[in-house]
Parts: C-alpha cells; structure tokens; sequence
C-alpha cells in the first residue's frame, strides 16, 4: 500500500522543559530538573504522522546555529525531507516551559519571533510550492503568522488542510482560514479563546458557524470531544498513572490522526489512534514518545468508543 504524502508547515525549534521535585512555590527558587530537546508544534506532529505511515516533508524556519543544526539533525533521524530556510544571522526560535511536579503546564515562554518575520516569504519559494503540489495533504500550527498561514490555504487548493491550535494566545491567527481547514486540533482553553465564547457549548456552536467543518478539543484526562457533520462525540482517553510530561501531548494526536485521516480512516477511529498516541507521549520524557506497534495496539484497545455528545444543539 502506498503512503499517502504530508506536507508539514510551522514550528521546529528547541523544547526547554523545567519541572519542579515539589508544588511549584512562586516567587521562590524551585529544585527540578531542566530538559532541553528538539520540538515545536508542526515538527512533533510531523513526527508522529511518519510513525503512523505518512511520508514526510516539513517547511520551517531557523537559525544558522547549534540549536538549528540539531533540528536538522532530528529531521534527517526521521527521514523527513527537509524544505526550511535557514537565516544565519539569526537565532533559532525556542520555547521554554515551566511544569508543576505532577507534569502540568504551569507557563511558557515562546521565543519565535523569526516565525512570525519570515514565514509568508519562504512560502512563495518554487521548490515549496511544487512539495505542496506533490503532497496529498498539509498539516500546519498557529505559530506561522496570519498572512503565512493565508497564502498556504490557497497554495494547498483542493488538498485537506489540517492544524494546530497551539495556544490561546495564538490560535486567533487561524480565523480567517477555519472555513477551508479540514480538521482543528485544539485544547478547550484555546477552543474559548478562538470562539470568544465562554462555555463549551457556545464555543462550539460558534465554531462551526464560523464555518469549521471537524474539530478535536481535549481536556487533559477529561473526554477528548469531536464534532463533524454528523455531529458532536466524545470520546474516553485511557487512565493514565505516570504523567511524566504533557509537553507535545496535542500534537501527538494531531500527527496520528492526520496519518489516519489520509489514509482514509473514518474520522472517529482516526481520533482514537491520535488519543492512543497522546496517552503515551505523556507517559514519556521526550516530547515524541519512543513505542512499538504492539505497544501502541495496547493503548488503542483502552480508548473508549466515541459517545453521543447531547448537550449542544448541533447534533442532528
């Protein structure tokens, strides 16, 4: 069987992780320990998606540093073909978290200001828009500036695009193109900060007036909710005792799915195998979880079957 084609597009940058021992203490010296790795929204997904059968290449931007020889490092580890630019007189854009003992996001800090100066430019390159020509579906993150992730919509045509919300902060740059996403990956914070709603429901409802077709909003351990044409479901993730690092936990699902998706799998299992891959990236130190077939195979087993969501009126 042939495999289908992804073009990714957004963020791939250095992941800084600081994790307290204790209750985070504000104010205070906290003793922890810090992690340093390669990550970023698009390129984790991007990850993901080649793990779960799709063959890929990511357009991103980066710095003529250390740090970006190390994502250029992970991208040919993964056999991912490579399309980004790289500035050398400029640094490679990073992020850096501060997790609670138990693995929660408590802050971040989003160093990516090369993202938002250079994105829409590299896009009009020939050799980007002949990958989008060749790819059966694009795959991008709200890290990319409003007028970048614009032109790539139009660049994609026909194509499914599919992305990730990232953060509340800046999920409102992907507005103008909800009508032409195939799927928005996103969590529930980020769902009300893009709708402007301030529940769920409302935020959901709003959603799919604004015109998006397919969205997945998680919740941490609480039920992953889909909605699609046919209507709203929520679907169960698996318990999960060893929460070792939410870090790069939605685009696990994100790149899993998508894999799916293009392979013609029907949206609700697509987002069971996304779930699966979040559980165990979770469980894991690195931002793209190490695992085996079988092992994946276990985990899917756990997840849920989707339900029936009932309490918004957009069912049918």
């Amino acid at each position: 069987m042939q495999r289908p084609n992804l073009f990714g597009c957004g963020a791939a940058h250095i992941d800084r992780r600081a994790r307290s021992f204790e209750p985070l203490r504000s104010g205070a010296s906290n003793p922890g320990t810090l992690r340093e790795e390669v990550g970023g929204g698009a390129l984790n997904a991007a990850r993901n998606a080649k793990r779960h059968g799709a063959d890929v290449s990511l357009m991103s931007v980066r710095g003529g540093d250390m740090i970006g020889d190390l994502v250029g490092s992970s991208l040919d580890r993964w056999s991912i073909h490579d399309l980004s630019a790289v500035f050398l007189d400029r640094s490679t854009p990073s992020y850096t978290a501060l997790l609670d003992h138990q693995g929660e996001l408590v802050s971040a800090v989003a160093d990516m200001a090369l993202y938002d100066l250079a994105f829409a430019k590299q896009l009009r390159r020939r050799k980007i828009r002949d990958a989008i020509d060749a790819a059966d579906a694009v795959l991008c993150d709200a890290n990319m500036p409003t007028d970048a992730l614009e032109r790539l919509v139009q660049s994609a045509g026909e194509r499914p695009v599919f992305a990730i919300a990232v953060s509340p902060g800046k999920v409102r740059r992907l507005e103008p193109v909800l009508p032409a996403l195939s799927c928005l990956f996103m969590n529930r914070l980020e769902t009300l900060a893009l709708s402007g709603m301030s529940s769920l429901p409302q935020a959901m409802v709003a959603l799919r007036n604004s015109g998006l077709r397919r969205g997945v909003i998680t919740a941490g351990e609480a039920d992953t909710i889909m909605f699609d044409d046919s209507g709203c479901y929520s679907l169960r993730p698996p318990r999960s005792d060893a929460v070792v690092d939410v870090t790069g936990a939605g685009d696990a699902l994100a790149g899993a799915a998508t894999a799916a998706l293009i392979s013609d799998c029907a949206f609700p299992e697509a987002v069971r195998r996304g779930i699966a891959a979040s559980t165990l990236t979770i469980a894991a130190e690195s931002c793209v979880a190490d695992y085996d077939d079988q092992t994946f195979e276990v985990v899917l087993a756990s997840v849920g079957a989707p339900q029936r969501f009932t309490e918004i009126g957009i069912n049918r």
